[in-house]
């Protein structure tokens, strides 16, 4: 019966103690890199431990400065908007290995302009 018990409680550790849970704490901090296509920069966001992201895009053609804000889920997926009000989307995936991509378009100031970016997370 001990053997038993010692047997079940043991799988019962194995199940339990998955190292793939999705946290948002992995995401939370600063993170930077650069966007282009129609446009070109540079950005940076901060992801709160709430999952609310707050940023701003640079463009080194223009000299404009874009607001960035939106929401990362626990997977590391953004859905964002870039404008205020809004004016365009900013979207893309952040990974465990603190890398991020995604895409982006602004339709503000005409012509719409769309492009991609890439980015990691900051050093603390």
């Amino acid at each position: 019966m001990k053997k038993l018990f010692l047997l079940l409680f043991t799988a019962f550790l194995f199940v339990g103690c998955s190292s793939d849970d999705d946290t948002i704490y992995d995401f939370i901090g600063t993170w930077s890199g650069t966007y282009d296509g129609s446009d070109k920069g540079d950005f940076n966001f901060v992801v709160a431990s709430d999952g609310k992201l707050t940023g701003t895009m640079h463009s080194t053609v223009k000299n404009e400065n874009y607001v960035i804000s939106g929401k990362v889920t626990d997977a590391g997926d953004i859905t964002g908007v870039v404008g205020s009000p809004s004016d365009g989307d900013f979207h893309g995936a952040l990974t465990r290995d603190k890398k991020g991509s995604g895409g982006w378009t602004n339709s503000v100031p005409t012509p719409s302009r769309s492009g991609t970016w890439s980015g990691e997370k900051n050093k603390q």
